[in-house]
């Protein structure tokens, strides 16, 4: 069974425990590197990033972009958003499509 996990900032991520997800709280770059590579090889299908931890492993999120699981989604921080999961968000509907359908400025 695909479970769902968030990773981050301890402040950015407690509330999830509530709702039943699991929290890996984060605070170096290849500590979260090595979560983000042991939750992929344990059956996680959904993690969810804090832009704020995502910033600092972006090579690492590169790697599972083009595989099916696990699908790594940004969310802002309690600091508040960076912009980096609107802008996965514009590129992936960019590469789907072929235009930039959101943001046509």
């Amino acid at each position: 069974m695909h479970k769902i996990a968030v990773v981050g900032e301890k402040d950015s991520i407690l509330g999830f425990k509530a709702i039943g997800f699991e929290v890996f709280e984060t605070g170096f770059e290849t500590e979260t590197a090595g979560i983000l590579s042991r939750l992929a090889d344990d059956d996680y299908a959904v993690i969810y990033i804090t832009e704020q931890a995502a910033q600092t492993v972006k090579e690492e999120i590169q790697k599972y972009r083009s595989k099916r699981f696990p699908a790594i989604i940004l969310i802002p921080g309690s600091q508040g958003s960076l912009g980096l999961g609107m802008r996965a968000v514009k590129e992936s509907v960019e590469k789907a499509v072929g235009a930039d359908i959101l943001f046509n400025d």
